[in-house]
């Protein structure tokens, strides 16, 4: 069955990030997206293809602003060969089988529509369409996309589930897990954890399973960063419950500032340069020593697209992850343009605060 997120009228398509809370909305009700169209208010293309849609077995999410409600709702009705009626001050077709605050749920052959008028700066009505859940995720760390797939494949032929891969960074690959009509997804995640001994973490977000297993433990953690701009400090605060965990970060881009809230010494910030691995090492300590967290990560690196020089290229990232007893410092080197790079700094940063406390994270 394909899942289809459709977006009509112009202003929703203007205002990002009203979209990606939308779209936030939206995947916790459903499983997966298969496909987001955007369409304008006067495109011509959405009757053909909500046509098309409709002759396969589909979960459609339309959303729709004040001036295209009315719209879809006369176009779905000429698919369908239904007619609009009044409930509620709003025009529907007659077979929406349920209406609730702005959001209605029709059923046409083997499909599903739920069509949800949007406003900007308010509440989403509620997504109505259900999903039935039978797909799940898992983290692999420490392995490469090619020894996860030849680890893992024979295994979801024995508990008859689908697999789909990708790298998110060097020794990180995220796996969705689909499990067939007789598959069983808890006992392939149990025997991928056996088979791959502390690199298995089954959760779909890595910053809220992360966060839970801090304040379950009541451990706190802080950062520093520099290249990375707070976007590591939003990874987490982004999640619920980051209050638990999170002490506070310092952003020093300024070397000044390195000394001054950190401690960083400024013979190390002139012998080696922001960008190098004592100055991250001391970064990280400060972070810990500042904020008595139990965990700190620190980021500095050259983000681009300028900066860069023959030893320190673009790319070029220092990481430390510390923890209370133990510290890891490393050199990184990537590609890509200035947000990739730092949200793959992010992601790495992240990958070494499991890797310094595997006991905690991965048992």
């Amino acid at each position: 069955m394909k899942r289809d997120v459709l977006f009509v009228g112009n202003r929703l398509i203007l205002n990002e990030s009203y979209e990606r809370y939308l779209l936030r909305s939206i995947k916790e009700k459903l499983s997966t997206i298969d496909s987001i169209s955007y369409f304008e208010e006067s495109d011509k293309g959405l009757f053909l293809h909500l046509d098309q849609l409709l002759k396969t077995e589909s979960k459609i999410v339309i959303i729709t602003t004040k001036s295209t409600f009315t719209i879809v709702g006369k176009l779905l009705s000429t698919v369908t060969a239904d007619n609009q009626v009044l409930k509620d001050s709003m025009l529907i077709p007659s077979r929406a089988s349920i209406l609730e605050n702005g959001s209605y749920l029709l059923s046409y052959n083997t499909s599903e529509i739920n069509v949800i008028l949007a406003h900007e700066g308010k509440k989403l009505p509620p997504v109505l369409i259900e999903d039935e859940h039978r797909s799940g995720w898992i983290h692999v760390f420490n392995e490469e996309l090619s020894s996860v797939s030849a680890l893992l494949d024979p295994l979801a032929q024995n508990f008859d589930v689908k697999l789909e891969s990708c790298e998110l960074i060097d020794g990180w690959v995220r796996v969705k897990i689909t499990a067939r009509k007789h598959g069983n997804m808890a006992q392939f995640i149990a025997s991928s954890k056996g088979l791959l001994h502390h690199k298995v973490i089954a959760a779909s977000n890595i910053a809220a399973f992360i966060i839970e297993k801090l304040s379950k433990n009541q451990k706190k953690i802080s950062f520093a960063e520099s290249c990375s701009g707070g976007s590591l400090a939003y990874y987490f605060t982004s999640q619920n419950g980051a209050s638990n965990i999170y002490e506070g970060s310092l952003i020093t881009y300024d070397n000044i500032l390195k000394a001054n809230w950190l401690a960083v010494e400024e013979e190390s910030l002139e012998t080696h340069g922001a960008v190098s691995a004592d100055v991250v090492n001391q970064m990280s300590e400060g972070a810990l020593n500042v904020s008595y967290a139990d965990f700190a990560l620190a980021i500095s690196g050259v983000a681009g697209p300028t900066g860069g020089s023959d030893l320190k290229p673009v790319g070029t990232v220092y990481i430390s992850a510390r923890s209370k007893t133990s510290v890891h410092t490393e050199r990184f080197y990537f590609e890509g343009d200035r947000n990739y790079i730092q949200e793959q700094s992010v992601l790495m940063a992240v990958k070494m605060l499991l890797n310094i406390e595997r006991e905690l994270f991965f048992s």
